[in-house]
């Protein structure tokens, strides 16, 4: 599998006791959701290495208290602190409605309420302050705050997000 077909999961930030469990900080909404996880990819040396899992326990929201096959001391589990975790997109749960992934909805068509069809989404900006749809509109660029708000409908059938675009934000890319 080539790097583009996992997804980043977490990082492993210590071992947890002297049997070779691992705490892992896991960048998800809820850890529970992944409290069954039969095997993870650990990054080693920038090459995604698969490893089964003997037990998952959620810890907290966001940790999960791991223990590899095999890693069983200390020592072991030692090496493993500070590699990062991730899993096949295939391993994704699906998600319905207005919820999505935002690798799943690159290409799809944008329609807003008032405008349209104005364009494709070609990336997904992750920013710090907020996520925006980058859309290509002709020869130019529209950018859309990713916010409950403006998304209306998700339609994977078709390929297409219907939007309630702010009050004059694609007035201020088209003109």
């Amino acid at each position: 599998m080539g790097p583009d077909e996992f997804y980043y999961l977490g990082k492993i930030l210590k071992r947890h006791g002297n049997q070779g469990h691992l705490v892992a900080l896991v960048e998800v909404d809820d850890a529970e959701d992944y409290k069954e996880l039969e095997s993870v990819y650990v990054d080693v040396g920038h090459e995604r290495i698969p490893f089964f899992i003997d037990s998952v326990e959620v810890a907290e929201k966001k940790k999960l208290i791991l223990r590899f096959q095999d890693v069983t001391t200390a020592d072991h589990a030692d090496v493993f602190a500070g590699h990062e975790l991730y899993l096949p997109l295939s391993a994704l749960p699906k998600l319905d409605g207005k919820r999505f992934y935002f690798h799943e909805v690159k290409g799809f068509k944008v329609v807003d309420e008032k405008y349209g069809d104005i364009g494709f989404i070609e990336d997904v900006l992750d920013l710090p302050q907020q996520a925006l749809f980058q859309i290509r509109h002709q020869d130019k660029e529209i950018l859309i705050p990713v916010v409950d708000e403006v998304i209306l409908k998700v339609d994977r059938k078709t390929q297409t997000m219907h939007i309630h675009a702010p009050d004059g934000l694609i007035e201020l890319y088209t003109t």
